[in-house]
């Protein structure tokens, strides 16, 4: 998985324990543990480590599968035993070269990695499997997870070269690419790689909706609450986050939505692979869909009606497991990646703090302040806080903002601190708001300069969290309907970020002759010694 351009959101994680007992408890995992206590001392395989036809048909009887579909899956269980080292096999290089398919060229034994978890596998399962490990160390069966996760997701976006045009070992000359290789063969890997690019795009932003709207949601599914996962997405949402250039977000075009549509079915294909890993829970794409044409199937969102709920449902849905959000979160650290988990800063300083809440949605700005307030005493805290937002650097209006978003979930411990700050020139202003909006007695009124200082640095944090936002057009125009003199001072107001305010100013606000007395504020702002 590639490092993520985008500012990862934080998340929450259950823990390691609790994690490790549902990793046990994923379908895909249970069936390769099984099968590797089934196998005992060995089992015969073949020269590629695959089980034997009649020990293929007793794997699948152990596993309560049926049928050749019950094979398969007890086959790709096998396989996740043998490339995770759950089984160990052991073949001479001879027999492995000369053994004819099908034919016994060794045995497959249960390895050390399954010695030192089994014990807590069997008490899992005696406990249902749910809340914990049991005996088995948490970071080992998670490790052994995340091995099972990549062996699935490689196969999720294998080639298939069992369908590949041609015979690979005819005469096939004169299709040879530069390498050696047949041009389906090399095609075939660069679709793959194609699909593992998709595929890997798609968790980082499942992900990021996922943290992204935690806590923000008036209420989950029962599923998502039992599971502590994130919220379903429509596969139609997730789908069209990985194609949809922001320019056509309203207006998407025809090619653009069969585009989405393509992916949507591309995307149905590897999460109905994926969901016994315990990585996602998805509801899958109605097949009758699939049947239908491209048009009918591009219609959701093209046509003149909006779908309505039942509809929408006809298109699945997915989301991260707890489980799954561990897993993406581990990919994503391992490819370099920063991805922050809730409780990461209790331990900084409220210097740090502020420096980097500042990119955390609302939600998870106030979880972390919450469990960075727990550790300390209310109104040192405080004191920390507004020592820490004395800043004169490009990110101070940011910080400034944070820190009166964390004073206010201290309350009035918080009151002496916040009064020793009323004649700072950087902190006063947010000082008696922050008085004023608690009913507090004998708040001293603001001078005039310093209405127009706090009011450029608040429109400063404004533009650094959001940029030109409808939000802070619709703040400006207010605000200088409210001041009729405020180009006039504002230019004055001796603040770093003065002229990339009434700049702002200049290209939010409706009113062209106002727009042009911004700009032309801005001008001497910048002229100004």
């Amino acid at each position: 998985m590639s490092a993520s351009p985008l500012a990862l959101p934080p998340v929450r994680l259950l823990s390691v324990d609790v994690l490790a007992g549902r990793a046990l408890a994923a379908p895909l995992l249970d069936r390769a543990l099984r099968l590797t206590r089934w196998a005992g001392q060995e089992r015969r395989v073949d020269g590629m480590g695959e089980l034997l036809d009649d020990e293929l048909v007793a794997a699948a009887e152990e596993l309560g599968l049926a049928g050749g579909e019950g094979q398969a899956d007890a086959a790709q269980a096998w396989g996740i035993a043998v490339d995770t080292g759950l089984l160990v096999l052991e073949i001479e290089e001879e027999a492995e070269e000369s053994t004819p398919p099908g034919e016994a060229a060794g045995r497959a034994v249960p390895g050390e990695l399954y010695a030192r978890i089994g014990g807590g596998v069997a008490a899992a399962e005696g406990a249902g499997g749910a809340e914990g490990a049991a005996g088995a160390d948490p970071h080992d069966v998670l490790d052994l997870w995340l091995g099972m996760l990549e062996c699935a997701l490689a196969e999720s976006t294998a080639p298939d070269f069992d369908n590949l045009p041609g015979d690979l070992d005819g005469d096939l000359a004169g299709d040879l690419g530069g390498d050696g290789l047949p041009v389906s063969v090399e095609e075939a890997d660069r679709e793959a790689e194609a699909e593992a690019e998709l595929l890997d795009a798609a968790l980082v932003n499942l992900y990021a909706l996922s943290a992204m709207e935690d806590g923000e949601a008036a209420a989950g599914s029962a599923e998502q609450e039992a599971d502590g996962g994130g919220p379903a997405v429509p596969l139609p949402v997730l789908a069209a986050s990985l194609v949809l250039p922001e320019e056509e977000a309203e207006q998407p075009s025809e090619e653009v939505l069969e585009e989405v549509t393509a992916v949507m079915l591309r995307l149905d294909g590897h999460f109905r692979l994926l969901e016994g890993t315990g990585l996602v829970a998805y509801t899958p794409m109605d097949d009758a869909l699939i049947e239908e044409t491209d048009d009918e199937v591009a219609a959701l969102g093209g046509g003149p009606d909006e779908p309505d709920d039942d509809e929408i449902a006809r298109y699945g849905a997915v989301r991260l497991t707890a489980l799954g959000t561990y897993g993406v979160r581990e990919r994503l650290t391992d490819a370099g990646a920063y991805a922050p988990v809730l409780g990461d800063l209790a331990g900084v300083s409220a210097d740090d703090l502020l420096g980097a809440l500042g990119g955390y949605p609302d939600h998870g700005l106030r979880a972390e302040a919450e469990l960075w307030l727990d550790r300390r005493e209310p109104a040192k805290a405080a004191a920390e806080l507004l020592a820490a937002a004395q800043d004169d650097g490009a990110d101070g209006p940011t910080r400034r903002l944070v820190c009166q978003q964390v004073l206010a979930l201290i309350g009035a411990q918080a009151e002496n601190a916040v009064r020793d700050v009323l004649d700072d020139p950087r902190l006063g202003g947010l000082a008696r708001v922050w008085l004023t909006e608690r009913g507090a007695s004998d708040v001293p009124a603001p001078t005039t300069d310093m209405v127009y200082w706090l009011t450029i640095d608040t429109i400063a944090a404004q533009l650094a969290a959001d940029g030109d936002s409808d939000e802070l057009a619709s703040l400006v125009t207010e605000l200088v309907a409210r001041h009729e003199e405020f180009f006039a001072d504002a230019w004055r107001v001796d603040h770093p970020a003065t002229a990339a305010v009434l700049e702002a100013i200049g290209r939010l606000h409706p009113d062209r002759p106002t727009a042009k007395a911004s700009r032309k504020a801005a001008f001497k702002a910048r002229s100004r010694p």
